[in-house]
């Protein structure tokens, strides 16, 4: 009897160690390629708004409704930013996106704007590219992420499925 507890509770320890590591599968998207996205492509970035309070806004969305805040954080002008944003706006992934995490968008210029964003997330100096994604769990306010953030400044050089797995490994 006291085996087979024994066991039972290591057998549940083994499973609540490996809980958190497991990454969700991401949906396959019915697109191959980005010539495939509707166009003209979105503009995801409003070059007016106010920038800590729509984080702040989505931070608070994210916290009440237990998902991860993502903080996309580029420009209008940059094409691997605007393939992110009709990647992301395709179903299946939109709605697999929608139920793990809150996104916002953050419009940093020319690397000149809104450059409090990063830094908040212990981000210095100049971004390596845009997008960059911030991952981050509202609770704690820690950066996921970290060492990831410019992952898909170059998202033309992947396919829109690869983008949807690159969020499939962040989310819980």
């Amino acid at each position: 009897m006291r085996k087979t507890f024994i066991k039972a509770l290591a057998a549940t320890a083994a499973l609540a160690l490996a809980w958190p590591v497991a990454a969700a599968v991401a949906p396959r998207l019915p697109i191959a390629s980005f010539e495939q996205l509707p166009k003209p492509l979105p503009l995801p970035y409003d070059e007016s708004a106010n920038a800590d309070a729509v984080v702040a806004a989505a931070k608070a969305r994210a916290k009440r409704s237990h998902k991860l805040l993502l903080i996309d954080l580029g420009g209008n002008w940059c094409l691997d930013c605007r393939l992110l944003a009709g990647t992301v706006e395709q179903e299946p992934l939109k709605g697999w996106l929608d139920k793990r995490f809150e996104l916002v968008t953050v419009d940093v210029g020319r690397f000149d704007k809104n450059l409090q964003i990063q830094r908040g997330y212990g981000i210095t100096g100049r971004l390596e590219g845009v997008p960059s994604v911030l991952v981050v769990d509202p609770r704690t306010n820690r950066l996921i992420n970290k060492g990831h953030v410019s992952a898909l400044s170059d998202a033309r050089s992947m396919t829109p499925q690869a983008l949807a797995d690159w969020f499939a490994q962040w989310a819980k």
